[in-house]
């Protein structure tokens, strides 16, 4: 078709749209129109089934409930291109530059074209987007199930409420990437790049997630089942995990721990859960007084107004714990690892220790948090009266309002640390406490 001939399709199809004289649906099934024009037109619901549109430009072409059924639209410019409800079955958009386009409730399922010469050889095909360029575009409610993405870029994307099962999304970059609500059964989602992502209440059962990003994601409400998180990358996700999901050994230390705290020693046991892994874990107001916690991982766990009263929780990682309200006077947090924790109203200080006849001896045991990492965590309001931050690593900390009076704060980290309202100790003449 010559590029007169086409202007005159396009031309006739939008008096068309517009129902005047002289108007013709564009019927462009099966046409060779690779490297061809098209930017600016309107084409809505024309039809392009099985059309070779291989590196052509549709910038800005409106194609509403287009029918693009097995086009070829290999390395096609699509930017800001509108497919509203566009039939887009077995597509293919390998390469395609499909920057700020609009997919909202397009069909991306897999499809394939009847050859009449041959009708006993129709093969099924996934819609393929290897490689496409999609950021910033809208995919909500769009069907993709099955499509293959695979190292595409949907970085800023659109795609809640979509039905993405089975999508082949390995390598691909979806940073900040809208998926709430979406199906996401069975995606493979090897090593792609998650951070930031929104997945709120999106079905990830039985998802491959191998070596992914998910580093600040938000996980909240969404389904896990049968998904193998050992290799994920979710520091600071917000994503939590109800006790009963962990091993049964696990509960039943926690439930072991509850009647010892409760009998006050006489039944059950001191929890030991040195070393485990607990990230993300749900423990929200549990009370863990006197357990051994060291070296446990507590990253993303929800720990909000917990009980840690006198716990070992040396050198853990508690890499955006929510500790907010938490009790943690006289616990040993030596070494441990609170970036990004939020620890605001928490109470951190010292335990009174008292005699065998259980009456106070005047001493006290102050909290250990010497050669903690506290970087960028958020202590508003805390209580950390006469703790031992000796070391300490505060730099970026939100102190707000905090009391660290009588805390013993030699050799810590101030550096960009917010103070507005803070009670600080005197410091030593001999030595600068604030580095």
């Amino acid at each position: 078709m010559t590029p007169h001939e086409l202007i005159a399709v396009i031309d006739k199809h939008e008096r068309w749209l517009k129902r005047q004289m002289g108007g013709a649906r564009a019927m462009l099934a099966l046409a060779d129109l690779q490297g061809h024009n098209f930017s600016g037109a309107n084409l809505q619901n024309c039809k392009m089934s099985g059309a070779n549109l291989t590196e052509c430009d549709f910038t800005g072409v409106n194609l509403t409930a287009a029918d693009l059924f097995a086009a070829r639209l290999n390395r096609a410019i699509m930017i800001n291109c509108n497919l509203t409800n566009a039939d887009l079955r077995g597509a293919h958009l390998r390469g395609a530059r499909m920057k700020c386009a609009i997919l909202r409730g397009a069909d991306l399922r897999g499809g394939a074209l009847l050859d009449r010469r041959n009708p006993g050889s129709v093969k099924m095909e996934p819609s393929d987007l290897r490689g496409a360029e999609m950021e910033d575009a809208t995919l909500a409610n769009a069907n993709l199930a099955g499509a293959d993405l695979s190292e595409c870029s949907l970085v800023g994307a659109d795609c809640s409420g979509a039905q993405m099962a089975g999508c082949n999304l390995t390598r691909s970059a979806l940073k900040n990437t809208n998926f709430s609500g979406s199906d996401l059964r069975g995606v493979n989602l090897a090593g792609a790049n998650l951070a930031g992502a929104r997945l709120r209440d999106c079905n990830l059962t039985g998802a491959m997630l191998s070596g992914a990003n998910l580093r600040n994601a938000d996980l909240q409400g969404a389904n896990l089942e049968g998904v193998d998180l050992s290799s994920v990358d979710m520091l600071g996700a917000n994503f939590s995990r109800s006790a009963e999901s962990f091993s049964a050994t696990i509960q039943r230390i926690l439930t072991a721990h509850q009647q010892w705290i409760v009998s006050n020693g006489e039944k059950g046991e001191r929890a030991d859960l040195e070393g485990q892994d607990l990230s993300h874990i749900d423990l929200i107001g549990a009370n863990l007084g006197g357990s051994n916690l060291k070296g446990v991982n507590f990253s993303g766990a929800k720990l909000r107004d917990g009980m840690f009263v006198m716990a070992d929780l040396s050198g853990a990682s508690l890499q955006f714990a929510d500790l907010t309200g938490a009790t943690l006077d006289g616990a040993n947090l030596r070494g441990s690892n609170l970036t990004g924790a939020k620890l605001d109203a928490a109470k951190v200080g010292s335990v009174e220790i008292k005699g065998p006849n259980g009456r106070g001896t005047g001493r006290k045991w102050p909290a250990n948090l010497s050669n903690t990492i506290l970087v960028q965590a958020s202590l508003t309001r805390a209580m950390l009266r006469g703790a031992n931050l000796s070391g300490a690593d505060l730099r970026g900390a939100d102190l707000t309002s905090a009391n660290l009076l009588e805390a013993n704060i030699r050799g810590a980290k101030l550096t960009d640390a917010i103070t507005t309202g803070a009670s600080l100790p005197e410091p030593d003449d001999d030595e600068d406490d604030f580095l």
